[in-house]
């Protein structure tokens, strides 16, 4: 499966950021609304875009981003830089669960997922099944979703992002 231009954009940028640290201080920091690394437009990983698409095309494809809110373009020190947004962090951890073959877990055993959310988050719960889905989560009851394939990892990383890990109970079941 191929990605979309724009996701491969993001995931380029996403993977540019040279500290670790910085992505899970941002991720973990619930107030954040963008990351604090930035890179000027003059790197390498821009340049390609430029070269392979064209300097109009390259400008349309920042123009875009810019409007989704997956980044933000500033001029800081003299050069124009980009800062990835919460949101383009989102777009790119969904785009790298999809873009990963799902493998079937190798000892037979299932995941299940189930959570209890306040009837006032609403969006919240909108959210979570967003993600089950993404991840390929199949609703075995109203708040219980079960998955025969290896994405503990995957969507604890999504949960905590979301700050949605306070809700919700995974499990291990060998037999359904």
């Amino acid at each position: 499966m191929k990605l979309p231009i724009t996701d491969q954009f993001l995931w380029d940028l996403y993977y540019a950021i040279p500290s670790t640290e910085k992505v899970i201080d941002f991720i973990l920091n619930p107030r954040a609304t963008k990351i604090k690394f930035i890179s000027d437009l003059g790197d390498p990983t821009f340049e390609r875009y430029r070269k392979e698409r064209g300097a109009k095309k390259f400008a349309k494809l920042i123009y875009y981003l810019k409007t989704k809110n997956y980044i933000r373009v500033k001029n800081l020190e003299g050069k124009r830089a980009i800062m990835l947004t919460k949101e383009g962090i989102s777009k790119v951890l969904k785009a790298s669960f999809i873009m990963e073959e799902k493998k079937r877990r190798k000892d037979g055993k299932w995941l299940m997922l189930a959570f209890d959310m306040p009837a006032r988050n609403k969006k919240a719960r909108e959210l979570m099944r967003s993600i089950l889905r993404d991840l390929e989560y199949k609703m075995f009851q109203q708040s219980i979703w079960i998955t025969p394939y290896d994405v503990s990892e995957k969507t604890e990383k999504l949960l905590q992002f979301y700050s949605l890990d306070k809700y919700v109970r995974i499990f291990l079941i060998e037999e359904i």
